[in-house]
């Protein structure tokens, strides 16, 4: 297996082109199950869950073609005929979101048989809120052997939709199903994360009448079909923000681009408080720290425009040499620490208790093996990595690669001693 080797204390200077967002791009390429004409994506990331994402829609009939436009990737996706609405358990398994081409399976063909996506390390993410808005919107669902058979031969019909919970997942695969029911949508204690406004922008480019996304009602007037359209991915929020993180911990000065601050208000405010300079640009934003240790800050993750709980773990490791202490609390999934016994390992000075872990700066990190759990507290060793005495080995970085693309190079551009390494090695075998 691969593993990243880092050479702590080099503090990094330069530019960093943010990509396309993962979380948007795999909801945009399940929407071209929805038209038989081809949906060009722009800005696309390419990256391990894309790259399965594909996989599953190439099974399904989609022809995915991925090529190097002016502006950078793209793919294009063309499904003239959905050839099966069949997504088996190892495809779905390797990437949550796959369960997502239900809805628009059901939308055009009527009927669909799609894996549970299984267990999450991060903790319980059941589909509930999904099936309850399929069987909403008309839909008749069984479930047997671990799928889930869903039928709708008659169409889907609109339906008023109120979540217990905002969830993204469940508010874009609602709007994936409903964009072809007949009649009108209304969804209640909508998500309302940047992506799905992307979501929307495209669907709407597509044909589809959809208003409201980034609020927390969405209506959504059904359309009898869809056409073919070119979108632009929108720049990744969480890979802006772990660079940033990034930028902060290392010190230096680091300059974000194709990419929004705004995306990310809340986690650049925690950086501020902490004593990183922030610079707001048209393009993006810098971030520029001149050696001076961090000051120790709070944080606690919330729904949007709250601070993302995937950006928990990058802050965490940010506040590991800080002064002080910080109190970290995590309400948005309740097995999110699992990066604290390896932040441990490189000294990192870390008590965990239900969802709050106190932190309590110390003076310097050491290198050492560690091994990434999930992906996002992947990228918080390398993180924490940059600014340990001596080297750090992360292992296991498949995690890594499903939602960061070429993450050695752009932090290498800016100074970082940071190589990939393939093979075995130590903590990589079970």
């Amino acid at each position: 297996m691969d593993r990243i080797v880092i050479t702590g204390g080099a503090r990094l200077n330069g530019e960093i082109a943010i990509s396309g967002a993962k979380n948007s791009a795999i909801k945009l390429m399940a929407a071209s199950l929805l038209t038989d004409q081809p949906l060009r994506l722009t800005n696309m990331p390419r990256l391990a869950d894309t790259r399965f994402l594909g996989m599953l829609l190439r099974r399904l009939g989609v022809e995915v073609t991925e090529i190097e436009g002016e502006d950078g990737p793209e793919t294009i996706l063309h499904a003239p005929e959905v050839t099966s609405s069949f997504a088996p358990y190892d495809l779905v398994r390797q990437m949550r979101a796959s369960f997502n081409v239900l809805g628009p399976l059901l939308a055009r063909t009527g009927q669909a048989k799609v894996s549970l996506p299984g267990g999450c390390s991060i903790g319980a993410r059941p589909v509930d809120l999904h099936l309850m808005a399929m069987e909403a919107l008309g839909a008749h669902i069984d479930l047997h052997e671990g799928y889930v058979y869903a039928q709708a031969p008659r169409g889907l019909k609109g339906a008023e939709i109120t979540f217990p919970i905002a969830s993204v997942g469940a508010t874009e695969h609602t709007m994936l199903a409903a964009v072809l029911a007949k009649g009108t949508t209304v969804i209640h204690n909508a998500a309302r994360e940047p992506e799905l406004e992307d979501l929307e922008q495209c669907l709407n480019a597509m044909g589809g009448k959809i208003e409201g996304a980034g609020t927390s009602t969405i209506v959504i007037t059904g359309v009898s079909r869809l056409s073919g359209t070119t979108h632009a991915v929108i720049p990744d929020r969480i890979e802006t923000g772990a660079y940033a993180v990034a930028a902060a911990m290392a010190g230096g000065e680091v300059r974000l681009t194709r990419t929004r601050a705004d995306f990310i208000q809340a986690l650049l405010d925690k950086i501020e408080a902490a004593g990183a300079e922030v610079i707001i640009m048209n393009d993006g934003v810098t971030i520029k720290r001149n050696g001076a240790r961090l000051n120790a800050v709070d944080i606690e993750t919330d729904t949007y425009p709250g601070l993302a709980t995937d950006l928990q773990a990058p802050f965490m490791a940010l506040m590991t040499t800080a002064n002080g202490e910080s109190v970290i609390r995590e309400t948005i999934f309740e097995n999110r620490f699992m990066h604290v016994p390896e932040l441990a390992r490189l000294g990192a000075d870390i008590t965990v208790q239900g969802g709050e872990a106190r932190v309590r700066g110390v003076e310097r990190l050491e290198g050492a093996q560690v091994m990434a759990t999930d992906l996002r507290a992947s990228v918080s060793l390398v993180i924490a990595g940059l600014a340990a005495q001596g080297e750090t080995t992360v292992n296991r970085v498949y995690h890594l690669d499903r939602g960061f693309e070429r993450l050695e190079e752009k932090l290498g551009a800016c100074g970082a001693q940071i190589v990939r390494v393939s093979g075995p090695g130590g903590a990589d075998e079970d």
